[in-house]
């Protein structure tokens, strides 16, 4: 029992993949750490989705391996992946709640696809996740009748209304208010802790990932550029991840896209029409 603990929950070797002849991520080693906020980061566009829907099981590797729990998903059977999946939650960009039903049918939907619980079990427990994430009181709400941090929260006590082991957050912050996002951010910090759970947290937004996370990974062009902890990704001295972490305008990711020289848009095509003239 102590082994398995001491295992990673996820286990990422040498992992190549792509999209017919265009690749996505090229040679990633990542490991991620039992009871861990772990936040994947990068540009837009470098593979942090793709890198979710490889450890779901969504995409097989092309060359290398995913581990779940120990066990290899590109080897295992659809069945197999259903079960590791009933051990995984997720909270995709924006929530994506099902608007058409209440917020205690939205928490209350994994517990019915997955088990055979009795009502008033599933009642018990929507709720106390729901309290868990401060919206108990919201429960007979629809998703049009919440604000936007209330849905992501509502999104939240879904992806862990399994009690998973691996909770993925897809943007958890985009489009939040300051007040949501410190909020959210917490919420995923403290339900990490609370409920003994393992995070990865797909994120844009610099300092407050940061704050919540215990190892950081860092894509760029679909490699791996950098990982360490937040301290030392601030500390970094490499030109990439300095740029990254401060979000300046210019640097290794440059502000202009690659154009001929300025002088041939603007002063060649003067003096040609001073010399037709």
């Amino acid at each position: 029992m102590q082994d398995t603990f001491a295992r990673p929950i996820v286990q990422i070797d040498a992992l190549d993949f792509g999209y017919g002849e265009r690749p996505i991520l090229r040679h990633i080693d990542m490991t991620i750490q039992r009871g861990q906020v772990v936040a994947v980061m990068g540009a837009s566009g470098g593979g942090k989705t793709t890198l979710l829907r490889l450890i779901g099981g969504q995409v097989r590797p092309q060359r290398g391996s995913v581990r779940f729990e120990g066990q290899d998903l590109a080897g295992a059977s659809q069945d197999q992946i259903f079960a590791m999946r009933r051990r995984m939650g997720m909270l995709f960009q924006f929530g994506a709640l099902f608007t058409d039903m209440s917020v205690f049918d939205n928490v209350a939907f994994p517990l019915r696809e997955h088990t055979d619980l009795p009502d008033s079990m599933i009642r018990d427990l929507v709720l106390m996740k729901l309290n868990a994430v401060g919206l108990r009181g919201a429960r007979d709400l629809y998703p049009a009748e919440l604000s936007g941090g209330m849905a992501r929260r509502v999104a939240m006590a879904r992806a862990i209304a399994l009690d998973p082991a691996l909770v993925m957050y897809d943007e958890p912050f985009a489009g939040l208010d300051p007040i949501s996002l410190g909020i959210s951010a917490r919420l995923i910090r403290s339900l990490n802790d609370a409920l003994g759970l393992s995070s990865i947290v797909v994120s844009h937004d610099v300092e407050v990932t940061f704050d919540i996370a215990d190892y950081v990974y860092i894509l760029g062009n679909g490699s791996l550029i950098a990982h360490g902890t937040p301290q030392q990704m601030r500390e970094s001295t490499d030109p990439l991840v300095h740029q990254f972490v401060r979000g300046e305008p210019d640097g290794p990711v440059h502000f202009h896209y690659p154009a001929a020289a300025i002088g041939d848009d603007f002063l060649r095509p003067d003096s040609v029409r001073k010399e037709r003239a």
